[in-house]
């Protein structure tokens, strides 16, 4: 038992990598915005929209799974904890993107203006 504190900085290292990568690769997009993906509509939202979704929510699970420690936990507790966050994430993303779009078509199409 005289090695029971082992170093972390390679996972540390491994981390930042992976995050660093999606982040700029997300920035790539947002500031180029291919036209293949900014005006291909998929569920009435442009691709780049539904890419900048994944990623961030790809990004929240990596984050819970390497600075919540759950890869070190057992199968079902993670699996509660990581699914729960990533279906909460999903649905929100869902009631934000329909109730914002029914939203703008109310006032888009509808008999009032923006009056506020």
């Amino acid at each position: 038992m005289a090695n029971a504190h082992e170093s972390n900085t390679k996972k540390i290292w491994i981390v930042f990598g992976i995050l660093s990568l999606v982040t700029i690769v997300e920035v790539i997009f947002g500031i180029y915005k291919p036209k293949s993906l900014f005006f291909t509509n998929f569920l009435g939202m442009n691709l780049l929209n539904w890419l900048f979704i994944i990623l961030t929510i790809v990004k929240a699970y990596y984050i819970t799974w390497a600075f919540m420690h759950m890869d070190g936990e057992k199968k079902w507790f993670r699996r509660s904890v990581v699914w729960t966050a990533v279906f909460l994430m999903i649905y929100l993303s869902f009631i934000l993107l329909v109730e914002g779009d029914y939203v703008y078509n109310v006032f888009k199409t509808g008999h009032l203006k923006w009056i506020f």
